[in-house]
């Protein structure tokens, strides 16, 4: 870190930065004393002492309150971001001073949380009972975005385009396509399909930047098609319920649809489309520098189990 770095971060004081935050939020001086127990004459006095310190206006402050200055709006979301990580600092230390001895944050797209993350995480947690797991669902994109700032350890998606470039990875699972229509439907007694044939229908599809409707947009632009993707939601049992009920037809991993099953009557038909076999794959931005419960789990990750659903 450099001198003015340096001199930088110690005129920053926290618990201004809290009152700035509180101030931001409420838009009074007044209010955010009265929230922080403080007068609001120390209050005021925190504000000028933060501005002398960025050398620059902050906050307009009128008869009605305060406003935020482009200055003010560019430290507000950098407060909270500093504040947001220091209760997650103390969160993590909490649990550590109650007998956990690891803490792994990690990010995974919907695939594999539903396919295989249950049971190899729960696995994980059988064998190493003191390491904490915080796991959040993120389209692909998002899990390396994640990844390359440091808001996760580990991601699990599909790593197609650039965005992984920067990041390693190693191999974790593979899954199939599948077409996904209601029992009665005029294709249901295909025995596969390609993906071409599926643009005649109406299609019922998860995020528009999902990796599976990401992949159909591109095939379908290859085609010189257009994608009829009428529904969109957010979840793969929401799919099937709108697939059953004759709103659409759908893409669903193999193993997925297996999982969803009872969910109407419903049949599953293989895509013949190379694109249809996906690979999943753990990422890092350096596995060798994560710490030892992190480096555990990918282990524990990459390692094939016995039982583990392979596709065919």
């Amino acid at each position: 870190m450099k001198s003015s770095e340096r001199n930088f971060a110690r005129r920053i004081d926290l618990t201004s930065l809290q009152l700035f935050v509180a101030v931001c939020e409420l838009g009074s001086i007044g209010r955010a004393a009265e929230r922080e127990f403080i007068a609001a004459s120390a209050v005021s006095k925190r504000l000028s002492d933060l501005e002398t310190a960025v050398d620059t206006a902050l906050l307009y402050r009128h008869s009605r309150g305060v406003t935020l200055t482009p200055a003010g709006e560019s430290l507000l979301h950098h407060a909270r971001t500093v504040l947001f990580g220091l209760e997650r600092m103390q969160g993590e230390l909490s649990e550590y001073a109650e007998g956990v001895r690891g803490h792994v944050r990690m990010h995974a797209n919907i695939s594999a949380i539903v396919q295989f993350l249950p049971e190899d995480l729960g696995a994980f947690a059988r064998a190493h009972s003191q390491v904490k797991i915080d796991l959040q669902e993120h389209l692909s994109s998002d899990v390396l975005h994640a990844v390359q700032e440091g808001a996760a350890d580990l991601g699990i998606c599909n790593t197609g385009g650039p965005a992984a470039a920067d990041l390693q990875s190693r191999p974790y699972r593979t899954d199939r396509l599948v077409l996904v229509v209601p029992a009665a439907h005029a294709l249901s007694a295909q025995a596969a399909i390609n993906f071409e044939e599926v643009l005649d229908w109406d299609i019922v599809g998860l995020h528009a930047n999902s990796s599976i409707s990401l992949a159909m947009r591109a095939a379908a632009a290859a085609a010189g098609r257009p994608l009829r993707q009428r529904i969109q939601v957010t979840g793969l049992d929401a799919m099937c319920r709108m697939i059953d009920n004759g709103l659409g037809v759908g893409l669903l991993p193999d193993r997925a649809f297996a999982l969803m099953h009872g969910v109407g009557r419903l049949q599953a038909i293989p895509l013949t489309d190379a694109w249809a076999q996906r690979e999943l794959r753990v990422v890092a931005r350096d596995f060798e520098a994560l710490p030892v419960t992190a480096r555990l789990l990918v282990e524990h990750l990459v390692r094939p189990s016995p039982g583990t659903f392979t596709p065919t």
